[in-house]
């Protein structure tokens, strides 16, 4: 299970690089992207076949980011993951979230044994305050089955 400081740390990033947005506004990387930003987190898109999402230039990979870019949220297959924190352990990115379905074990173990904050098995929506629409139903459940990282 996540350590909730984990969790507090990944949102005090300055920025916040989302890969796995897509140009299709109904896939889930973009719904998380747009979410965020409503919420207003700095956040920038990823994904290597776009050059820009709704009006903000798209990142193709993680050396390409902003030197003050200091979390990634990974809404990709396991496999590209497992790229990812490879690539931003090299940049010196210190905080990995991977959304429900982009874990991967080698990727995890990767990160903490180099020291890479890493949030796994929770969606983030859960955590992005304010919580609302299904997420928030989500968070009650995961509360109910003690499943929800509370505050330390």
């Amino acid at each position: 299970m996540n350590q909730r400081h984990e969790i507090d740390a990944f949102f005090l990033s300055k920025i916040i690089a989302v890969a796995g947005v897509s140009r299709n506004k109904n896939k889930f990387g973009s719904v998380v992207y747009r979410e965020l930003k409503k919420k207003g987190y700095n956040i920038l898109p990823m994904n290597p076949n776009c050059d820009i999402i709704d009006g903000e230039k798209c990142y193709k990979q993680v050396s390409e980011l902003p030197a003050d870019v200091e979390g990634i949220l990974c809404v990709v297959k396991p496999d590209i993951t497992e790229e990812l924190v490879r690539d931003a352990e090299y940049t010196g990115i210190g905080r990995i979230w991977m959304q429900p379905g982009s874990e991967s074990t080698i990727a995890m173990n990767f990160c903490r044994e180099r020291g890479i904050g890493v949030i796994s098995k929770s969606c983030i929506l859960m955590y992005a305050e304010p919580v609302q629409s299904i997420h928030k139903f989500h968070r009650g459940l995961a509360r109910l089955f003690g499943r929800y990282n509370k505050q330390v």
